[in-house]
């Protein structure tokens, strides 16, 4: 008998050649643990409600009159709520055709797509046109809805950060495409150097590769380290002399844990260029309500906005969006509410604020104590995680260990973070997962646990790798670099 459409052997190999280690073979048997009792800190997925951050309050009060419009009839309603969550809700109500449960636009609701061009005009000093933002159900659906523009066949390469997101390697082998890695420098504290781009490019094209895009994860997942505006120069000029059209993840932009570097657009960087490439270079630019200090995974709401791509091409994707109708409207309010939150006089500002700046200034801590922390053990170096959410500490794993991976059919890095989830319950995602350089090793945690969690949790992690590095280690002052 033949095999059935759906049976294993017979399924689209697209989809079997995407992975995504985010949500893989740790991940399983952390839940596995959690259901015969185990505690599990589940630092594998940048997650930050799951691991205790607050919901912001006024958004979730707009957000509530919204989902529950009859609350605004009711002449108590001020007693609960304040004039101006009241106010916003309504207004964002008036955007809509019937309410939260009435589809938008396939684009998204208009007015929301307003202050989302408003919001960028402010932060990089230069107009942005509404009719070039698509609202999605978070960023990771835009970026799906772009590469599969982009790749027309495994021919079509795409540049992609080594250690990158692994968003970006599966949806690639999903719509069938190319990656083409570029290596982030780990000494140089995760920096890209332009002649590596140039090699990437001259290997992918020797092997009939044709390079049509440029990733870039800024700052970066799970790297951690924020551009500056002179390497944000670079690489768009790569892109302009090379003809590609540069992808720029930006989801994390609120998330900075030093001064040296502020976070800024490649669009800004871009616009001040001036000149044929501002006018010239393609651009799409990616956020979202999922990071910062908004935290909102769940939510799924998100935004890409394109810069010098053609009408005709903007009416192609515009029909791709359509197909899927509308994207989730509450969330369209979530983004709303991001990009144009309280201002100065408002009744809930100084809430909006203390809260906002409570969980920044708590991240920057946690970041410090999470580098300091792993700097501190055996074997383990981790450059300072200057943005983002996570730490991608390098295990520096003696050749015992790696020996007793290989009899155990484990990548090195996945047999060391199974062994420290069974060992403490910290659910992590090895550096394998996300790309790095042959015969180094890495694993990636998000800085989220509670503040008040961090130093037990450290703790832990030292005294398990402690232990560890102590079983293989041979004694004759073994050490990796």
């Amino acid at each position: 008998m033949s095999p059935k459409a759906l049976d294993y052997e017979s399924l689209n190999e697209n989809l079997k050649k995407a992975q995504y280690a985010v949500r893989g073979e740790l991940y399983l048997r952390a839940s596995e643990l959690q259901k015969e009792g185990k505690k599990i800190i589940f630092t594998n997925v940048g997650n930050p409600h799951a691991l205790g951050q607050k919901p912001l309050t006024f958004p979730r009060q707009v957000v509530a009159l919204c989902q529950a419009p009859f609350l605004l009839d009711d002449p108590n309603v001020g007693l609960l709520f304040p004039a101006d969550a009241i106010a916003r809700a309504k207004h964002y109500l008036s955007y809509t055709s019937g309410g939260l449960g009435a589809y938008s636009d396939s684009r998204g609701l208009p007015g929301v797509r307003k202050e989302v061009a408003d919001f960028i005009g402010r932060r990089d000093g230069y107009p942005s046109d509404p009719e070039l933002i698509f609202l999605t159900d978070g960023a990771s659906k835009g970026v799906m809805q772009l590469l599969n523009a982009i790749i027309r066949g495994e021919g079509d390469g795409v540049l992609v950060p080594v250690p990158q997101y692994p968003l970006y390697s599966a949806a690639i082998a999903l719509f069938g495409g190319s990656l083409v890695p570029y290596y982030l420098e780990e000494t140089a504290n995760w920096g890209l150097d332009v002649a590596d781009l140039r090699q990437s490019v001259a290997h992918a094209r020797a092997k009939g590769i044709t390079v049509r895009a440029m990733v870039i994860i800024n700052p970066g997942n799970p790297t951690g380290q924020c551009l500056s505006e002179a390497n944000l120069r670079e690489i768009l000029r790569f892109c302009y002399q090379e003809n590609l059209v540069l992808l720029g993840d930006e989801v994390y932009q609120q998330n900075i844990y030093q001064d040296e570097r502020p976070f800024l657009s490649a669009r800004k960087v871009l616009m001040d260029m001036g000149g044929p490439i501002s006018r010239e270079l393609q651009l799409v630019s990616f956020h979202s309500v999922s990071k910062g200090y908004w935290g909102e995974c769940g939510q799924r709401g998100g935004y890409f906005e394109m810069t010098n791509i053609p009408p005709r091409s903007v009416e192609e994707i515009y029909k791709v969006a359509s197909i899927s109708l509308s994207p989730n409207v509450p969330a369209q309010i979530f983004m709303g509410l991001m990009v144009n939150p309280p201002k100065p006089g408002d009744i809930s500002y100084d809430q909006f604020v203390r809260e906002s700046k409570g969980i920044l200034e708590s991240l920057r801590r946690r970041a410090r104590i999470m580098t300091d922390g792993f700097n501190s053990c055996r074997n383990v170096v981790c450059n300072f995680t200057e943005g983002a959410m996570y730490s991608f500490p390098q295990i520096r794993l003696p050749p015992r260990a790696i020996e007793a991976a290989k009899k155990a059919r484990k990548v090195a890095d996945v047999f060391y973070c199974l062994k420290l989830l069974e060992a403490t319950g910290i659910s992590t995602v090895p550096g394998s997962g996300f790309g790095q350089k042959e015969g180094v090793f890495h694993l990636r945690t998000t800085i989220l646990p509670a503040e008040e969690d961090m130093p037990e949790i450290m703790a832990s992690f030292k005294k398990f790798n402690d232990e560890f590095m102590e079983q293989y280690e041979d004694h004759r002052g073994y050490s990796r670099m």
